[in-house]
């Protein structure tokens, strides 16, 4: 996917914020003083009566927003997803979703590929700490197109929503014009027969390059994007386990609690399948370029070819 155009989902979102401004006179957003990383700074520029830069104050920002929902403005939150999911976990619990607010919350340079920054800002659990709230849709869009759409839901949606974007450029999978979103609902990308990987973030991509590596072998895998995964598309999941007998998930977080947990939930429940997790396994990550970072771990697209021929044996 070198000749692929590659976009971060971060600056998708910066993007998208500012582009429905015109459209959503109520959207407002607030910004832990990183605006330049986040790239809400694109929003700030268009609307700089309706951005609050809270300083590094993440727990009162989450507190300011949900003060603002209740005056009916949509507000969007934003810091990087450790400090949005992990240091502002209480306010975000008690102060949005257990009155079930309109406050959204976009979380940057989550997962490994933050790079240099290291494992104090590698947040590899804020889906499962997300996802274990009642009440709140949780996504990580794989691309620019879902990014942008999952921006475009949110607005619409009624209710709190955690929305994690990443650092580095991934390449844009998905058609602008003949996309389709909805939360809640699963993207088949491949169509295979062996084995189905199930992936989210920038672990779509990589799950697509793998399965052309599996394919070299004789091994035809199905690609599907979840995008959110709560609440998650199990019709889909179930439907392809059915189909090849066998899953993979592949996630760009830990392998408790993220996709690959919620996976296992569903199937173990609904559709019992032999199943592996690819994700980082239980450990901080740590300081390096994101690109051999993503190879150490195995998340790149061959550890993610050679985890999988593992699996099928």
């Amino acid at each position: 996917m070198s000749d692929v155009k590659k976009i971060a989902t971060r600056e998708s979102y910066g993007k998208s914020l500012a582009e429905f401004g015109a459209e959503y006179p109520n959207l407002v957003v607030l910004d832990a003083d990183l605006a330049g990383a986040t790239k809400t700074g694109v929003f700030k520029k268009a609307f700089p009566e309706r951005f609050i830069d809270c300083g590094i104050a993440e727990s009162n920002m989450i507190g300011i927003a949900a003060g603002l929902s209740l005056t009916g403005m949509i507000p969007f939150a934003s810091s990087f997803a450790m400090f949005a999911a992990g240091r502002a976990y209480e306010q975000v619990r008690n102060s949005v979703a257990y009155p079930h607010l309109n406050v959204k919350i976009g979380a940057t340079h989550a997962g490994i590929s933050v790079g240099e920054d290291g494992a104090s800002h590698q947040c590899l659990e804020d889906l499962a700490l997300m996802r274990a709230i009642p009440g709140m849709v949780v996504m990580c869009p794989a691309d620019d197109t879902e990014a942008r759409a999952a921006v475009k839901a949110a607005l619409d949606y009624v209710g709190p929503v955690y929305i994690r974007f990443g650092r580095a450029a991934c390449p844009v999978i998905f058609d602008p014009d003949t996309f389709k979103f909805e939360i809640g609902k699963g993207q088949l990308v491949r169509e295979g027969k062996d084995v189905t990987i199930v992936a989210n973030g920038i672990e779509v991509a990589a799950a697509l390059e793998a399965a052309e590596l599996l394919a070299a072998d004789g091994i035809s895998a199905e690609v599907i994007d979840i995008c959110t995964i709560k609440p998650l598309d199990e019709e889909i999941i179930i439907a392809s386990a059915k189909k090849t007998g066998k899953v993979v998930t592949a996630e760009e977080h830990s392998i408790v609690g993220g996709l690959g947990g919620a996976v296992c939930e569903c199937l173990s429940e609904k559709c019992p399948t032999p199943l592996y997790r690819i994700g980082v396994r239980d450990r901080f990550g740590e300081s390096g370029p994101a690109g051999e970072l993503l190879k150490k771990y195995e998340l790149d697209a061959a550890g993610i070819c050679r985890q999988v021929k593992a699996f099928l044996g």
